[in-house]
């Protein structure tokens, strides 16, 4: 009997092994629409932890495919963000919409990470900023970077943008893309152990939530696997984190019952059923209904699509023009050519290589001064004011070089530089502090241009 209850159970395995070997090979060959064939648990802890900060408060979507991820990708509309017209000198009040890879978590969930989203920021009492933009965090400080290309990347239009990560052939190091051209690439992100589960979060982040609405904004997801396959996760390897509490719900502990209520709360949905598709997010502004909501879907604002002639890099580039307008998120299997060209070239959209608007539209009528950078600079850096030297430029802005040190930016018409040696947390929410930092913004409009912090300023 035992030996015959071996043999069964051997035989069992046998097609056990054999079925799964064929679901293996039926999952590879699915379209992109549906879910990965990879199984792994929701990062749940880890999400929660990273998104626990007491200042900045996130409603985010963090995905763990359970295979090693060389690229992630997301898309979503410029959408309207209200800033209230008071002053907030000591408050650093913005919203940002990000997608955020942290390449290895093996560590730790706060590893280093490179982010590159839509971000908008108070600049003043009645001014604000609105931009693409890339960050790096990493273990020696970190980097700031405007995107300065795209159709109007500065304008809340209701446009169509795209956002990629991709790991570069040799290395450990990360290219970013925007609206599938490189814009840039990080420098100190930490080698990936084989078999090392890599995260993708994607979603929004707030400060100074009571003086910030934010209309619901849509983010379509994927990721790229070792076969080069551009996949969905599956929503079982998704976790959720809403740090300000998701409006109309009860809040833990009170007596009587209270509800979270705006402008203290987030509207949040996933949707895609077994797959994680789109992730929905939006915080109501003060006295508004929790019932905030906008439009999921990704087709066009409606204006003509300016179709860009000829193929570039292998890219048809009318073809492409039509994708990003109504659906951006199938632009990768739908227009030939575009899923080799992002590995391959910097340049896949000839139509996004110079900005029309590089500087956000909602400038004061006279520049910005030297005292209102440097309060808003010792906020943002977390520094004492009396620690920042603030010094004028002439269109100049800072990048990945040693303090002091300036690279070309004829676009900008002029730029305050901040710098100081006072140990700073950066941009990031990380419980990690660095030696200095240097910013250097716009004196038209007080946009963020660049910055860097710690040893980062060095490169």
């Amino acid at each position: 009997m035992i030996t015959t209850y071996r043999g069964e159970a051997l035989r069992r395995r046998r097609r056990l092994l054999t079925f799964i070997s064929a679901a293996i090979s039926v999952a590879a060959a699915l379209p992109l629409s549906t879910a990965s064939s990879a199984h792994a648990e929701a990062p749940t802890d880890s999400c929660r932890k990273t998104h626990l900060a007491q200042i900045i408060f996130w409603g985010v979507a963090c995905a763990q495919p359970g295979q090693p991820v060389i690229g992630a990708f997301g898309t979503w509309r410029n959408i309207p963000i209200k800033f209230e017209s008071v002053a907030t000198p000591k408050t650093t009040v913005r919203a940002a919409n990000r997608l955020v890879m942290v390449p290895n978590t093996e560590k730790s969930p706060f590893a280093n990470s490179v982010e590159v989203g839509l971000y908008a920021e108070k600049t003043g009492q009645t001014t604000s900023s609105y931009q693409p933009g890339w960050i790096e965090s990493g273990e020696n400080g970190g980097q700031f970077h405007n995107i300065a290309q795209g159709t109007d990347p500065t304008k809340p239009d209701g446009t169509n943008h795209t956002y990629m990560l991709i790991r570069q052939p040799s290395g450990d190091q990360w290219d970013v893309l925007y609206d599938f051209n490189w814009v840039g690439s990080t420098t100190d992100q930490l080698k990936v152990p084989r078999g090392n589960a890599n995260r993708i979060d994607v979603g929004l982040e707030v400060m100074g939530p009571q003086y910030v609405t934010v209309p619901e904004i849509s983010s379509r997801v994927q990721y790229l696997n070792e076969g080069k396959a551009w996949s969905r996760v599956s929503a079982d390897n998704t976790a959720q984190v809403a740090s300000l509490g998701i409006c109309g719900q009860n809040i833990p502990f009170t007596k009587p019952p209270k509800q979270y209520q705006p402008p203290y709360c987030f509207k949040t949905k996933m949707t895609g059923g077994s797959s994680f598709t789109q992730w929905s997010v939006s915080k109501p502004g003060p006295g508004q209904s929790p019932s905030l909501s906008g439009n999921s879907s990704l087709a066009g604002p409606g204006k003509t699509v300016d179709l860009t002639p000829g193929v570039v890099n292998g890219v048809e580039q009318a073809d492409l023009a039509r994708c990003m307008e109504n659906s951006p998120d199938a632009c990768l299997s739908r227009v030939p050519g575009l899923s080799e060209c992002i590995r391959t070239a910097r340049l896949c959209n000839a139509a996004a290589v110079n900005g029309k608007s590089l500087i956000s539209a909602h400038i004061k009528a006279e520049k910005i001064t030297k005292r209102e950078i440097g309060k808003r600079a010792a906020v943002s850096f977390g520094v004492p004011e009396r620690t920042l030297r603030v010094t004028p430029g002439d269109g100049r802005r800072s990048g990945s070089h040693g303090f002091g040190a300036q690279s070309s930016n004829e676009d900008s018409p002029g730029v305050w530089t901040v710098e100081a040696s006072a140990a700073t947390h950066g941009l990031q929410g990380r419980n990690v502090t660095f030696r200095g930092f240097r910013a250097t913004y716009s004196t038209d409009s007080g946009q963020l241009l660049d910055a860097c912090w710690g040893r980062m300023c060095d490169r």
